[in-house]
Order: C-alpha cells, then structure tokens, then sequence
C-alpha cells in the first residue's frame, strides 16, 4: 500500500513538474526570438503542447475510428456500410438504441428537475442545515461510477423466496409478505432500466442542486420583491421569475447530463452487462470491442455515437455565445 501511494505521489509530481518544465522551455524558446516576433508567436506557443495533445489524443483517434467502421470485423478489408447496416438491421440493436433514448428522456429531465427542487428548498433551510443537506446529496459525487453501481448491485440483490434477502430493497420488500422481486431481470415495462437510471440519478442529482442552487442565490432580490408587490404567489414567482432567469444554468446543466447519459456503460456493465433488455449503446461498443472483437461494428457504434453528440454540442456552444453576447 505504500509503495502504491509512493508511485501515485512520484507520478503527480512528476507530471506536474514536467508540464512546468516544458512550458519553461517554451517560453525560453520564445525570448530567443526578436521581440517583435517574440510576441506574436509566445501565444501559440504555449498553447502549443495542447493543441498537440487534441490532435494525438482526440483527433487521430476520431479519423482512424471512422475509417474503422468502414472496414470488416479485424480491420482490414473495405466492407463499405456493410456495419452500419447489419446494425441497423439487428432487432437487439433496435432495442439497445431504444433503451439508450429512455435514459437520454428521463435522466436529465429527472435530474433537471430533483437537482432544482433540492436546491429551491434547501435554500430555506437555516445556514447549518442548508450545509448539511446539500453535503448529504452531493456525496455520491465523490464515488465513481463503478463503486455506485457495486453499492446499488446490493440493494437490488435477488435470493429465491425461503432464503435471506441480502439486498435491501427485497428485504424491504418481502417484510410485509411478498415474495422477493429479481429487480434487475424484470423487464416488463423496462423495469430493471428504469431502476439502473435510478443509480446515475442518485450520483448527478448533487451535481444539479450544486449548480442550480449557485444560480437561484444568483437572481437579483429586487425582482423577487417586485413580483411579489405585484401579487405573485411563490408558486408564480418560482416559476415565472427564478426559472426564467437562470435558464441558462438548466440548460447547461441539461447538456452536460444528457452527453454523460449518451456514453454511460459502467452502470449497466457492472449490473447486468446488457442483459435482461437492458443494454445500451456505449456497452454494446464495449462487448463488441472486447467480447465479439469486431473492430468494425464496434467503430460504427462509436461514429453512430458521436454523430449523435455533435448536435447537443453545437447548441452548447451557440447558447454560451447567445448568453454572453445578452450580457
């Protein structure tokens, strides 16, 4: 243990202390140069290694990957859209895309909505309680996704009727009679989905109610009052004033989530590993890639994928500009 948390010190350390002393060095290149072109290259200089960094680690990868998918199972013979077609055209790929829309619906819609009544009513909350419940939901940001979804593996624990119910959610389940429910094999109306969604919403509902409640303190108290003058109920102000004017808060907060949600498989992998009807478009890449080795149909998957991102992340970026061109 020791030894490990002295290679984690070594590599913290060195990483930092190596991006420190390339920078050095750039800006030493720079002041070689005559001033006059000292300063016109130093910026890009610096910004240099990252750019470099985009296009190794992002870039490359991207272009190889659409090449990928345009090839057979090892990569090597052209297929043309052989992949995307055999995909489109698999039913247990039709459902996979289907549950991955029911986590895009419900997730951010659910965490837009908890993370915004949390931090509404956290807020009139004493100081010390207002501290307390929000530390209360934001913990389970502080574990990764793995870890949360080992933790609600055993709360949604199945054992045949007669046996001890070692989950949680059985043995309240079963303490009125009931015979215990396999939670994560039910698929009827997508049950077992609906209950894995329950595992990302507990761990981002903190991050909501952080960004939420930063934003409701944000909104002048001049205009609470004034709507309130004017015979506003707190209902009415809620909704007409606070929600209007920190729009731009739930829409980030809804892109972020819903981009999370697009690419989550840690939750699903570690539960069901797509079983049971519960499969989603980032784990079937995952078992393409590592179980079926087709590089192929696992590369398309990732193109179907980013083709799907893209848009979100446009409207992102032109919400940003539209927000700071109103202020």
């Amino acid at each position: 243990m020791l030894a490990k948390s002295l290679n984690a010190v070594v590599v913290v350390l060195a990483g930092i202390g190596g991006a420190l002393a390339l920078f050095w060095l750039l800006n030493k290149a720079a002041e070689l140069l005559p001033s006059r072109w000292e300063r016109r290259l130093k910026p890009y200089l610096i910004i240099l290694p990252a750019y470099l960094a985009i296009t190794v680690y992002l870039l490359y990868p991207a272009v190889v990957t659409v090449i990928n998918s345009f090839k057979d199972k090892a990569s090597r013979e052209w297929v043309g859209l052989d992949n995307y077609t055999s995909l489109l055209a698999n039913s247990g790929f039709r459902s996979t895309v289907f549950n991955t829309i029911l986590w895009v619906v419900f997730v951010p819609t659910i965490t837009i909505v908890v993370g915004l009544a949390v931090a509404a009513l956290a807020d009139r909350l004493r100081a010390r309680g207002e501290k307390f419940v929000k530390t209360m939901i934001f913990l389970p940001m502080a574990i990764s996704m793995v870890g949360a979804a080992t933790v609600w593996r055993f709360v949604y624990a199945y054992q045949p009727p007669g046996q001890p119910q070692t989950g949680l959610l059985n043995a309240v389940w079963t303490a009125g009679g009931a015979d215990p429910v396999p939670w994560l094999q039910t698929s009827t109306f997508r049950l077992n989905t609906m209950l894995l969604m329950v595992i990302l919403l507990w761990s981002q509902v903190g991050y909501a109610m952080v960004l939420l409640s930063a934003a409701v303190k944000a909104v002048p108290g001049e205009t609470l009052e004034a709507a309130r003058i004017d015979g506003a109920n707190e209902r009415q102000v809620f909704f007409r004033v606070i929600v209007p004017q920190i729009k731009g808060t739930i829409v980030t907060v809804g892109v972020t989530v819903t981009i999370m949600v697009m690419k989550i498989f840690d939750i699903v992998y570690v539960n069901t590993n797509g079983q049971f009807n519960t499969n989603v478009v980032a784990n079937e890449f995952i078992n393409q890639l590592t179980t079926n080795f087709n590089y192929g149909a696992a590369s398309a998957i990732v193109v179907m994928l980013m083709v799907a991102v893209i848009p979100i992340m446009i409207y992102q970026v032109r919400h940003f500009k539209a927000e700071e061109a109103a202020a």
